[in-house]
């Protein structure tokens, strides 16, 4: 294909695809390795919306199991994806990509309140938005907050990149005999409790018919591929 498959997209990141080798925090050459990814698909004149998890800073569920309220554990979990996507913001700013980044969550000196007509008005104009602070609620996932926001923004597809070449019936870390679906319905995702998404973020898609595309990110040309049209990974719909 000569054209974008998607002319406008909703990248989801868990947080722990930007600490490259370390145990926790932000690998800055992951940090760079993802932002040329991010260039070489927006110098095609494809709209980039981008949601980052939280994981490896903070995990609300950790902090739960330590006796930390389930309320005050996902505020900082909100709040440690803020943190990730400042840094991912100048990460693409180093490379003379536009940004914008726009929080659930008030707070003027760092960034935009997310505005859904802002957002689309700042994709428009070539900017990369990037979506922080969740949902602005607590008991969502960054799953959820990336589907919420590619809805509003009437992003054609979810693309989520991850550590793995798709989804399994099984986690492939430890089963080398796990089963990789090409495609899957959101129903066979509900019934088999598939680790896609959780269940809020897959009932939204289903509701919306939004898709979701699961990829491995850590290979170098993967998310321009698959905005130009070549089928890899899992394609949920």
């Amino acid at each position: 294909m000569s054209e974008p498959r998607f002319k406008r997209i909703l990248l989801k990141l868990s947080g722990e695809s930007l600490m490259g080798d370390q145990h926790f925090g932000i690998d800055p050459e992951v940090l760079r390795r993802f932002a040329i990814e991010i260039s070489d698909v927006h110098t095609l004149g494809v709209q980039i919306g981008i949601v980052i998890g939280g994981g490896n800073i903070f995990r609300g569920v950790q902090a739960a199991a330590h006796g930390i309220h389930k309320v005050s554990g996902d505020n900082m979990g909100m709040l440690a994806t803020v943190i990730n996507c400042i840094a991912f913001q100048n990460a693409l700013e180093s490379i003379n990509i536009h940004t914008r980044l726009q929080t659930a969550i008030s707070m003027s000196q760092i960034a935009e309140p997310f505005i859904r007509r802002r957002a689309i008005r700042h994709m428009e104009k070539g900017r990369v938005v990037l979506f922080g602070g969740g949902t602005g609620n607590p008991y969502f996932t960054t799953d959820t907050a990336a589907v919420l926001r590619a809805i509003e923004i009437d992003s054609q597809v979810v693309l989520k990149g991850t550590r793995v070449d798709g989804v399994y019936d099984s986690d492939p870390e430890k089963n080398p005999n796990a089963l990789k679906y090409d495609r899957i319905s959101y129903k066979e995702v509900l019934e088999k409790n598939l680790r896609v998404m959780d269940q809020t973020a897959i009932t939204l898609c289903r509701e919306n018919k939004l898709p979701i595309i699961v990829f491995k990110i850590d290979i170098p040309g993967n998310l321009k591929k698959l905005v130009m049209g070549d089928e890899f990974g899992t394609f949920v719909s």
